[in-house]
């Protein structure tokens, strides 16, 4: 699917239009994956880049990956100790 966006010449700012077009496929996946609307693996599809490239920038803005809330931390910690010998 294509989809046709109106940017304003002054946006692209010593950038290509390729260049630009791929920070914004990356920036859409990023708020995407960010606000659970995206997959890390749907992310990285969706932006056109590999695992490592994705989570780089995941690191780069602050993104968590892994999202646990205290009480998931505590469950997956509890059942880390019972399986140990």
């Amino acid at each position: 699917m294509q989809l046709l966006v109106d940017i304003p010449e002054r946006y692209l700012l010593e950038t290509s239009r390729d260049e630009w077009v791929e920070r914004f496929k990356l920036y859409t996946a990023l708020l995407m994956f960010q606000s659970g609307k995206l997959s890390a693996g749907a992310a990285c599809e969706f932006a056109g880049v590999d695992r490592y490239t994705f989570l780089a920038a995941c690191k780069q803005h602050r993104i968590d990956v892994i999202d646990y809330d205290a009480a998931e931390l505590a469950i997956e910690f509890e059942q880390l100790k019972n399986h140990r010998t």
